[in-house]
């Protein structure tokens, strides 16, 4: 890896790899802020505490799929919340937050998967279910750049377990330890470790 130059939001890989894996948000585009809002306001109307999932906390969690969240919230405040039900209001907010507002895509990763070819062997590997996922990379102008797109719905244990990277590399027909995973938050640089690859920090602006 390049020395780190905290002017970049990432530090670019020199080696070359059989695969190349994304996390979504906060990676490829810049949507964790619109994810942050719409978590405060699906949980307020869940009457969680209001220190719950503050921005620290938040960011903690990314990658995470949101069932996984509000089970995460209800053993650490005590809640009693219905996690499909809360996350399906909270993906229903975000989608409306993402239309209004919109989310940009994160340039310099966005330049490196271009400069690897026409046909990468590349993959996302995204806490977020698939709906979100599609309207997030629409929003950015990303749309057709990804064939494949792995979910916590296709596998059994999400983030920090290596399921979806593992899967994600079947996926492309590349050997685990010869792919690298580009990922903002520590779930995901912990599955990213857990299934034998290297891992490219994107950081946050």
């Amino acid at each position: 890896m390049k020395h780190a130059d905290m002017k970049k939001r990432v530090d670019l890989p020199e080696a070359t790899f059989e695969g190349y894996i994304f996390d979504l948000d906060g990676t490829l585009v810049d949507s964790m802020p619109v994810h942050y809002h719409a978590w405060r306001e699906a949980l307020k109307r869940a009457g969680a505490p209001y220190e719950a999932f503050l921005e620290d906390e938040f960011y903690s969690c990314g990658g995470k799929s949101a069932q996984d969240v509000v089970l995460f919230l209800n053993e650490k405040y005590g809640c009693s919340m219905e996690p499909t039900q809360v996350a399906h209001e909270k993906r229903a907010i975000y989608l409306d937050m993402l239309a209004d507002q919109g989310a940009a895509p994160i340039q310099e990763v966005i330049d490196f998967i271009s400069s690897l070819g026409e046909k990468p062997p590349i993959a996302i590997a995204t806490g977020s279910a698939l709906p979100g996922a599609l309207q997030t990379l629409e929003v950015a102008g990303l749309t057709g750049l990804f064939d494949i797109i792995i979910t916590p719905d296709d596998v059994e244990n999400g983030k920090p377990a290596p399921d979806m990277f593992l899967l994600a590399a079947e996926k492309i027909g590349a050997d685990p330890n010869r792919c690298i995973v580009f990922e903002d938050a520590i779930p995901g640089i912990q599955a990213a470790e857990r299934a034998g690859m290297q891992c490219a920090i994107v950081r946050r602006p």
